[in-house]
C-alpha cells in the first residue's frame, strides 16, 4: 500500500459516509435516538469523533517521533482516557469495535453542529499528516491499517446502522 492509493481510498470511503448523512439530513432526525439500539447519529458521530482524534494524536506522535505504548493495565488504560478524553483504542483492554458509552456521554451537552466541526477537523488534520508523513514511517508505524481502521471502518458501521434505521423508518411511513 502508498499514499497514492489509500488516500483517494480515504476520501471515496468519506465521500460515502458523508453523502448518507446529507441524506439523513434534518438535525432533528439526527438527534434521535433509536438509529443503534438507543444512540442517535449524533451519538454515532461523537464515536467516530473519538476514534479519528485517537489516531490524529498518534499520527502527530509519529511525525514528532514520540513513541505511543498501546496500555497493558486497566490503571493505565483508565488514566490513558482521563487525559485525552477517549479511550486507548489500540490496546487489548479495549473492546475495538464497541461504542464507548463515557465517550458518546461526553458528547451529549454539546451540539450537533459542535461535534460535526471536531469532527471534520480530526479528518482533515489526519489527512494532512498522511500527506506529511513519509512512506517510510506508514509503513513502519502501519498507519494505513491503522488510520483505516479508525476512520472508514468505523464509517462503515455507523453507515450499516444509518441505513438500516431508514429502513426502518420508511417501513414506518407506508
Amino acid at each position: 500500500m502508498n499514499k497514492i492509493i489509500f488516500l483517494p481510498r480515504l476520501q471515496r470511503e468519506r465521500d460515502k459516509f458523508e453523502l448518507l448523512l446529507n441524506q439523513v439530513g434534518f438535525l432533528r432526525q439526527m438527534t434521535m435516538a433509536g438509529v443503534f439500539r438507543n444512540l442517535s447519529i449524533k451519538d454515532l458521530l461523537a464515536d467516530i469523533l473519538s476514534r479519528e482524534q485517537f489516531i490524529a494524536d498518534r499520527l502527530s506522535e509519529v511525525l514528532h517521533r514520540e513513541n505511543y505504548a498501546p496500555s497493558t493495565s486497566y490503571i493505565a488504560f483508565e488514566n490513558f482516557q482521563k487525559e485525552n478524553g477517549y479511550p486507548d483504542y489500540e490496546s487489548p483492554l479495549c473492546h475495538k469495535e464497541k461504542l464507548d458509552h463515557l465517550v458518546i456521554q461526553k458528547y451529549k451537552r454539546i451540539s450537533l453542529d459542535d461535534i460535526v466541526e471536531q469532527e471534520l477537523a480530526a479528518y482533515i488534520s489526519i489527512v494532512a499528516m498522511l500527506e506529511k508523513s513519509t512512506h517510510e514511517q506508514c509503513l513502519d508505524h502501519d498507519l494505513f491499517h491503522r488510520v483505516a481502521e479508525h476512520t472508514y471502518r468505523p464509517y462503515r458501521r455507523a453507515s450499516m446502522e444509518i441505513q438500516r434505521w431508514l429502513k426502518s423508518i420508511e417501513t414506518e411511513l407506508k
